[in-house]
């Protein structure tokens, strides 16, 4: 089992309230905490279970920022005002007193783990949890680039991985074994810098193993081993479409939750606007209705109902994962690995009742009397000595699997920046490796800019529609700021003001090298 978790470097001091950053408030209410509280509970019950886990570093740097976490109690805190608000207004419902008393009771919860038990330090929670053995914590690159389409310049490639695994070690005081791949993205040639960046592992999307050279044997139910020595896992399609498709899977059953009736959007805007920022109307993590069908007439959440479809949706999984096992054992001849990788966020945030059933699974999955066992990368490379090796496809996962949700009509145009950018990059620190203490800082804060503009979530929201013309923004930004910073440090120039206010707003990496650049 594998979660991967991230969520794009979304960052406002000059705002009070902004929108988008209501993004980490509401994954860490309705993920995160929700998972760490699975995993803490699993442990203190002696459930021999395993789970993997990628933390991005720009994950990681929001949940080690003060100024975010501050303003994200502060937005627990409302919740919990909104819901209290809420019991009130819906005392006399009988569909709706009940919901509002359980989110209620559910963020009173929450607050009491971020600050008493998790003291307000999701990335110590997490490490915690790794001590434990069953949880292996893996990294990504650094601000989750999709890396197929920065091959073009190797050293911007190998930048995002060795900024990445270096973040890593410097917060959990170790090297990552394993790293996850940005949206699955691989092409041959990235592996020798995983190999230099010391990781062992690594995940692809399934038709990147089967369309190895040469062919592999056993498809995605054993790993393959690149010419660099890493190892690939490839994710099962039949595990993930069954537990994240909302239209063949388990979301959509028509008992669960629905995730797009909010009370944000549905009460009387006069009422709602205090809870929303700058009152534009948005998520507020309170849902009174099931999904119930394919239209707009949805009927109320019954949350016990709901629990009991999460117990049969983990039995299910359990019994469809123990006979795929022994069909694939009778037909392979080798025990299969299945590898079964999710985004984090899916549960809890677009699945309500999906912690809970992660949850249900792992116990009933980690019964003595399966014919199946849950297993970390670390454990199953160290149990076998013999892999066969291949050179993984170009492959990546989102629509059509191979680069199109981030190389496309609609996102295509920002890859000359992107390239024509890095260039320049790579040209500055090898001219620059001896700089000013001024010239060191505005080299470092463009190395920022461009890793921030790098990011794959501005070309997938471009692609989606979800807030493309955030990423667009966004994306812009990033690249003024980067080509203005050039052009400063070209020309010796530095606006000592503006370079303060970007270090300040943009402030991930702190310890950043520039020359990491120029290197190879």
């Amino acid at each position: 089992m594998v979660l991967h978790a991230h969520l794009p470097y979304i960052r406002y001091p000059e705002h009070e309230h902004h929108l988008e950053e209501r993004w980490l408030h509401e994954a860490i209410t309705e993920s995160y905490i929700p998972l760490l509280d699975v995993f803490g509970n699993l442990l203190n019950d002696n459930v021999d279970f395993r789970i993997t886990l990628s933390l991005t570093p720009t994950l990681i740097e929001m949940f080690n920022d003060n100024l975010l976490m501050v303003r994200y109690q502060r937005y627990l805190n409302s919740l919990i005002d909104l819901a209290e608000k809420e019991m009130w207004r819906t005392r006399r419902d009988a569909d709706f007193a009940p919901l509002s008393r359980m989110y209620h009771k559910r963020f009173l919860r929450i607050r009491h783990l971020f600050e008493d038990v998790y003291g307000k330090d999701l990335t110590s929670a997490f490490c915690a949890l790794a001590s434990s053995g069953k949880i292996e914590i893996m990294t990504s690159a650094a601000t989750h680039a999709y890396l197929p389409a920065l091959i073009n310049v190797p050293n911007a490639t190998r930048a995002q991985i060795m900024v990445g695994t270096g973040h890593f070690e410097k917060t959990f005081g170790r090297k990552p074994y394993g790293m996850w791949l940005p949206e699955c993205g691989f092409t041959p040639g990235i592996d020798v810098f995983l190999k230099e960046a010391g990781i062992h592992f690594f995940f692809l999307e399934n038709h990147g193993g089967l369309n190895s050279t040469p062919m592999s044997r056993y498809g995605a139910y054993a790993p393959l081993k690149t010419p660099s020595g890493i190892v690939a896992f490839s994710r099962d399609v039949e595990s993930s479409k069954i537990v994240w498709s909302s239209r063949e899977g388990y979301p959509g059953d028509f008992d669960y939750r629905d995730f797009y009736r909010d009370i944000g959007f549905d009460l009387d805007l006069d009422y709602i606007r205090p809870y929303l920022p700058e009152g534009i109307r948005t998520f507020t993590c309170l849902k009174y209705y099931r999904v119930t069908g394919r239209s707009d007439a949805k009927k109320p959440y019954i949350a016990k109902k709901a629990l009991e479809k999460a117990k049969i949706h983990a039995d299910h999984f359990v019994k469809a994962k123990k006979e795929q096992i022994i069909l694939l054992r009778e037909k392979l001849g080798i025990e299969p690995l299945i590898t079964a990788a999710y985004d984090a966020e899916l549960f809890g945030h677009w699945w309500f009742e999906g912690p809970e059933w992660l949850n249900l699974f792992l116990r009933k999955g980690s019964l003595k009397k399966n014919s199946l066992k849950f297993i970390t990368p670390s454990e199953y490379i160290s149990e076998h000595s013999s892999i066969d090796r291949a050179v993984p496809s170009l492959s990546s996962w989102g629509d059509k699997g191979y680069s199109s949700t981030w190389i496309n009509d609609s996102n295509g145009w920002i890859y000359r920046h992107l390239n024509r950018a890095a260039r320049l990059m790579v040209d500055m620190a090898r001219k620059k490796r001896i700089a000013s203490a001024l010239k060191k800082r505005a080299l470092n804060q463009a190395a920022r800019e461009l890793l921030l503009a790098q990011a794959s979530d501005w070309a997938f929201m471009m692609k989606t529609g979800t807030a493309s013309e955030f990423a667009k923004n966004k994306f812009t930004e990033h690249m003024k700021n980067f080509f203005a910073l050039q052009r400063e440090i070209t020309s010796g120039l530095i606006n000592k003001d503006r370079l303060s206010h970007l270090e300040t707003k943009n402030n991930l990496f702190r310890d950043i090298d520039y020359r990491i650049y120029g290197e190879v």
